[in-house]
């Protein structure tokens, strides 16, 4: 091989480290891609529960996601990915919210009982689940703040106590005690409809 063949050759060559930062990248991506897909509609509840604005949700969502991409190099070391993903967008809304004092709290509850799940049912059964579900939302609807946001982190995000409290950043005594009093005055309105 001649000079020019050798220094030519050594062009063409990708060196190792490239080849194993760019298997790390799509690894990155792929990783998010499917943090994406899995925790998108749990993170988007959670945050209408908090700002009751479909598109502000939505939004917090995608500011979610971007501090992911924007710190994916320290995905490795996170041991519960759904909570520190509902952590992030929790501080996100909550951050929104302190910013927009303005809007009220009680908004309408039909986008997320939109979004809560329901398969295999007759368009009966649908439409009665649907009925059903906006008039339990409506029913935590009435409860207040803090007792509703520890209901919904627990019912409908199915978080442990002391995942709500590393979440909300209270003690899990807290959590227990607003979950009990949540609880306590769910089981009153609901009996309350039902005479």
């Amino acid at each position: 091989m001649s000079a020019g063949q050798a220094v030519f050759s050594g062009w063409m060559e990708i060196p190792r480290s490239a080849v194993d930062d760019q298997a790390r990248q799509h690894a990155e991506d792929e990783t998010l891609a499917a943090l994406v897909s899995q925790y998108a509609g749990t993170l988007y509840r959670v945050a209408y529960s908090v700002l009751r604005n479909p598109s502000d949700a939505e939004d917090a969502v995608q500011e979610a996601f971007l501090r992911v991409l924007r710190h994916r190099d320290t995905l490795g070391e996170v041991r519960d990915q759904r909570v520190w993903l509902i952590r992030i967008v929790w501080n996100i809304v909550l951050d929104r919210k302190r910013r927009a004092k303005t809007r009220p709290e009680t908004d309408d509850v039909a986008e997320l009982a939109r979004v809560l799940p329901s398969g295999g049912l007759s368009a009966e059964e649908h439409a009665a689940a649907a009925q059903h579900h906006a008039h339990v939302l409506g029913c935590v609807e009435q409860l207040p703040a803090k007792e509703r946001q520890v209901l919904m982190l627990s019912a409908f995000e199915e978080l442990t106590s002391v995942e709500i409290a590393s979440v909300l950043g209270i003690t899990e005594s807290s959590v227990r005690s607003r979950l009990f009093r949540a609880r306590n005055l769910m089981a009153g309105l609901l009996n309350h409809e039902r005479q």
